[in-house]
């Protein structure tokens, strides 16, 4: 009988995270398609325009356009893909051009010791958790949970994830002031659900990818970690299956926070009266935990959203709602 998979505190998961390098004007940047294919082939050329207004020069992976069913091509070859830009040195970080899914299926196919030993900042979010959260797991240097490189990259997405990765800044992010005509801003409010601080290293990303990695190998330490999760066209019982799920396997019980970022579309239709709102399932389900929550924290599948370090200490203040990194994601 086959081994099973490795406990979920890994052997292999490095003690001491890496920074890998600032990125500088002029770097070349690997840019790969882990998950779904583009919706339009098109989108490419201004991904590419993306990555050159940033001062970079973009590098695509071998099989970036390939197409295999919904995915951007074979696990093998998307896999392939990310192996090469580990092992280029001309690239000095890779850039994820969409989300979707498929990075989960990849990673029996990654080469763990080239990666390990060529740290380079990853960038994306959404389907991209499987892999922050593997080579958390199994690489042990920092990666950005941040908008794709298709994403649109407004300002308040530019700027801060410049301070990160250029300046090697230690930012501290708190929910943008929405400009309302109402006496009482509404939009883009935070709600404290237990309040108070806390410190550890900032793991997470997305609720659904997360929980479909646990029992794998690919599963970092939780214990004293800042868990930050986000979702998008999840009803709220799903929500609150998964955190039962969290709950259960005994990741919740280790974490030292919670920030919940944003769920779009998470509304779920013809529930009955009594249905249970995303507020509460959040508020059954943390509260009970007995450390530092907030929820709607400006992350997740959303214009503009926060650049987060997976791997680095920060403070959350879940009365303010502010995530405060306290040292540079890269040397």
């Amino acid at each position: 009988m086959a081994a099973g998979p490795a406990p979920l505190r890994a052997a292999l998961a490095p003690t001491a995270v890496r920074k890998p390098p600032r990125l500088r004007q002029g770097d070349v940047v690997g840019l790969i398609e882990p998950a779904f294919f583009p919706d339009d082939p098109y989108d490419m050329r201004f991904v590419q325009e993306t990555i050159r207004a940033m001062g970079l020069v973009p590098k695509p992976g071998r099989h970036v356009g390939d197409r295999y069913g919904y995915l951007a091509g074979t696990d093998v070859d998307r896999a392939a893909d990310i192996n090469a830009m580990y092992a280029d040195p001309e690239v000095k970080a890779v850039f994820a051009i969409r989300g979707g899914w498929g990075c989960a299926r990849v990673l029996p196919f990654l080469d763990f010791r080239t990666i390990t030993a060529n740290p380079k900042l990853l960038v994306g979010f959404s389907d991209l958790t499987a892999l922050h959260l593997a080579f958390a797991a199994r690489a042990g240097f920092v990666t950005v949970h941040g908008p794709n490189a298709s994403s649109s990259w407004g300002k308040d997405s530019w700027e801060p994830f410049r301070a990160l990765a250029f300046d090697a800044a230690t930012p501290t992010y708190a929910n943008p002031q929405a400009h309302d005509d109402r006496l009482v801003q509404r939009s883009w409010r935070t709600r404290a659900i237990r309040a108070g601080k806390a410190r550890g290293k900032l793991l997470g990303g997305n609720l659904s990818v997360l929980v479909s990695l646990l029992g794998t190998p690919y599963l970092p330490d939780f214990t004293g970690a800042i868990l930050f999760v986000e979702d998008t066209e999840e009803p709220e019982y799903r929500v609150d299956r998964m955190l039962t799920q969290l709950r259960l396997a005994g990741i919740l019980g280790r974490v030292a926070g919670v920030v919940f970022g944003q769920c779009t579309k998470c509304q779920g239709d013809g529930q009955s009266y009594g249905g249970f709102t995303l507020s509460e399932v959040l508020q059954q389900n943390l509260a009970p935990l007995g450390v530092p929550v907030y929820e709607g924290a400006a992350f997740g599948h959303i214009a503009n959203q926060f650049s987060l370090p997976v791997g680095v200490r920060a403070e959350i203040d879940a009365e303010v709602g502010t995530i405060r990194i306290l040292e540079p994601a890269v040397s």
